[in-house]
């Protein structure tokens, strides 16, 4: 019994001063916004009590029995005056759950929740779920989607790892009783990567996807996909435009998929998104920017060239190592944002900006010229125009 209460009473003051650690600001050269040094939430935050059973009679070494791997790939959105993440929380038995975690200022002291959303599943069950987008949509519901994974049907015996994946959809009011609706229908192949959009368009409901080929391989899809779908309680996009396609010897040459829902502007709607190329070591996740019309989702008007947010130091390292992604992100009613993104399918961690700068960096960058020679030339026209102001 002593060593029960003095390990739990150890367990108790280390997840404290974890949850109470103050986060610190690391000014960037770029200026676009800055990085937080902490991550905002990792494994060791879920509460003790999702992770120990605290009875000394049934568990008196205090042995840990549903472990925690990851915590990553957070929807985000503004509830009530906190700042709510939506976790990706990943056990040591390799299946994802959500979970709601708050703070009062969006980059520490992040708690979660009582318990874990509990989602209900369809009459074919999820075998996993992960990655929500939380949409705050003019219907008046906040909608989640997710990919929702299954073994794939008409796999062999001997493939355990064949899988399908498509849109999950869920709604709420309260971000604790979830409905669940029914999985996308497309006519493009899978979907791992769909948005819903927060306005209506002509009357129907918007969605940005990314269809592909098969599970991993985006095949002769990919692209960030957009397409149209009248009753949300029958989910189903007949047709899909590509708006953003992948591009050979780029950061999006693999795929890219929208992060979270736009951020409507003055300007248009400024786009978070990730790209994703083959590297010597394997594939490389980064973060971009764009805009679209104000009034025509299709037609991009701005993209700079290459990423803004890309790997750096420790977040380099994870189960998946070299990746950014993110698929939440929160704009504050002052101009401020609060750009979520995980590491490496391991950790959360938030960059801050404002509106002001991340529409002045997307409107007022360079975009690809797609040839070394036009990178040169965007560099000279910039030298030009400094060169000019010393005269």
């Amino acid at each position: 019994m002593n060593h029960f209460n003095t390990r739990l009473k150890l367990l108790r003051s280390q997840h404290r001063n974890l949850i109470d650690r103050q986060n610190t600001k690391v000014d960037q050269i770029h200026g676009i916004y800055e990085r937080w040094k902490n991550p905002v939430v990792t494994a060791d935050h879920i509460p003790l009590e999702w992770r120990f059973d605290l009875n000394p009679e049934t568990n008196p070494l205090l042995l840990e029995r549903i472990g925690v791997n990851a915590a990553f790939n957070a929807g985000a959105m503004k509830w009530n005056g906190k700042y709510i993440v939506v976790v990706r929380v990943e056990g040591w038995d390799r299946k994802s759950y959500f979970a709601v975690a708050e703070s009062d200022n969006g980059v520490d002291e992040f708690r979660f929740w009582a318990r874990p959303i509990t989602l209900p599943e369809t009459e074919d069950p999820d075998i996993n779920v992960y990655d929500m987008r939380l949409t705050r949509h003019e219907d008046g519901w906040v909608y989640g989607v997710f990919c929702t994974e299954r073994k794939a049907p008409d796999a062999p015996a001997a493939d355990t790892s064949s899988a399908v994946a498509a849109a999950g959809i869920a709604r709420t009011k309260d971000l604790v009783n979830w409905e669940r609706l029914p999985d996308l229908i497309t006519y493009s192949g899978q979907q791992r990567n769909v948005v819903l959009h927060p306005e209506f368009v002509d009357g129907k409901y918007a969605f940005y996807t990314r269809p592909q080929d098969g599970f991993i391989d985006t095949g002769s899809g990919g692209g960030i996909g957009f397409g149209l779908c009248e009753d949300i309680l029958k989910p189903e996009i007949k047709e899909e435009s590509i708006v953003d396609a992948k591009t050979y010897h780029t950061i999006y040459e693999v795929k890219n998929g929208q992060g979270p829902a736009p951020i409507k502007t003055d300007q248009g709607w400024l786009h978070l998104a990730h790209g994703v190329r083959n590297t010597a070591a394997g594939l490389r996740y980064v973060l971009y920017l764009f805009m679209t019309d104000s009034e025509d989702l299709t037609r991009i008007t701005h993209k700079p060239a290459g990423f803004i947010i890309a790997p750096m130091g420790e977040e380099r390292v994870g189960d998946v190592s070299n990746v950014v992604f993110s698929n939440g992100w929160i704009a504050d009613e002052d101009g401020c944002v609060f750009i979520y993104y995980a590491s490496s399918d391991t950790r959360m961690h938030v960059a801050t900006s404002s509106i002001e700068r991340l529409v002045d960096y997307v409107m007022n960058t360079p975009e690809d010229g797609l040839r070394s020679a036009a990178s040169v030339s965007a560099i000279n026209s910039l030298i030009d125009r400094n060169q000019s102001l010393e005269d």
